[in-house]
């Protein structure tokens, strides 16, 4: 039982024929008696009757009808509802963030959204394995997703990716160190030097290993964490260099730090938002995107 067969049924008790039900419905009169015929298949009493040229509704026909009515009515309102829920601005939007895009994103966005009239906004940090963040977009809205360039690319197939970054990540170094002098760095310069980085599977151990295979020398890793904070204190304690994003890792910088590029290497990570795309027809969740990009066109051009 479809619901545009109890669309015809209803038209039919209020036409009486079905040359008139199919005008008014723009389709064929075959079209209306085929519908007719694969409904009342479905149902073991007669729906309708002949009446002269007329096909006219059985009592069990009109009870139907009838309660297809409501159907129909109750299809309306929920046809209106879920209109009204995709072009509102304030509906609810949850967004998950990996830590350094968490520090640098989320309370500016949750300022600019400080507002009447603005989307509720709900935050959460996932720093996963870059190859599981797709997986993500089943819990949340929106996902802030980070993979390095020769990583394997987004399944676009199953999730919408806009772009927010095309980031480095520099060496960060103490202050007083003999290489924070020079504008940029090379492997050859820093595998010897002790180091903090990431676990495996993220974007800093992955640099890392790039360092290791073009100076064909072997680390000295010293700390394995992926806060960035806490890298970025122990750098300017003084011990150790480490690996961090040139624009999203500002909000933990400080005076005992220096950023310098590396070169020979490729050390850029996309950042791009992941979603589910039914999620991207809701207007409060493209006010998100839209001022998430605002926000990181501005960390941008403050470098």
């Amino acid at each position: 039982m479809e619901i545009h067969q109890l669309e015809i049924l209803r038209e039919l008790g209020a036409l009486g024929s079905v040359k008139a039900v199919a005008e008014t419905l723009m389709v064929t009169p075959s079209a209306v008696s085929q519908q007719l015929a694969l409904l009342q298949r479905n149902i073991d009493v007669p729906l309708t009757r002949k009446e002269g040229r007329n096909l006219v509704l059985t009592e069990a026909g009109q009870v139907l009808a009838d309660a297809g009515a409501a159907v129909v009515s109750a299809m309306a309102d929920a046809r209106t509802a879920i209109g009204a829920y995709h072009g509102s601005p304030v509906g609810p939007v949850t967004i998950s963030g990996f830590h350094s895009a968490g520090q640098a994103l989320f309370a500016p966005l949750a300022r600019m959204l400080d507002a009447p009239g603005q989307p509720r906004i709900q935050l959460s940090d996932e720093d996963v394995a870059q190859q599981d963040f797709p997986a993500l977009t089943a819990r949340y809205d929106l996902v802030l997703a980070h993979r390095m360039d020769h990583s394997p690319r987004w399944p676009e197939e199953r999730v919408a990716v806009i772009p927010l970054a095309h980031e480095p990540l520099d060496v960060a170094l103490p202050a007083g160190h003999p290489l924070a002098d020079r504008d940029t760095v090379t492997a050859a310069d820093v595998v010897g030097e002790p180091w903090v980085t990431s676990h495996t599977g993220y974007s800093p151990a992955d640099v890392l290993s790039a360092v290791a295979a073009v100076s064909s020398r072997e680390l000295n890793i010293v700390h394995r964490i992926n806060d960035y904070s806490t890298v970025a204190a122990l750098v300017a304690a003084g011990g150790v260099v480490g690996l961090l994003p040139r624009h999203t890792a500002r909000p933990v910088l400080n005076p005992g730090i220096v950023l310098r590029p590396l070169e020979g290497i490729s050390t850029r990570r996309r950042i791009d938002i992941l979603a589910r795309p039914e999620n991207l027809k809701r207007r409060s969740v493209m006010i998100v995107c839209e001022a998430l990009q605002a926000i990181m066109t501005g960390l941008v051009e403050q470098c």
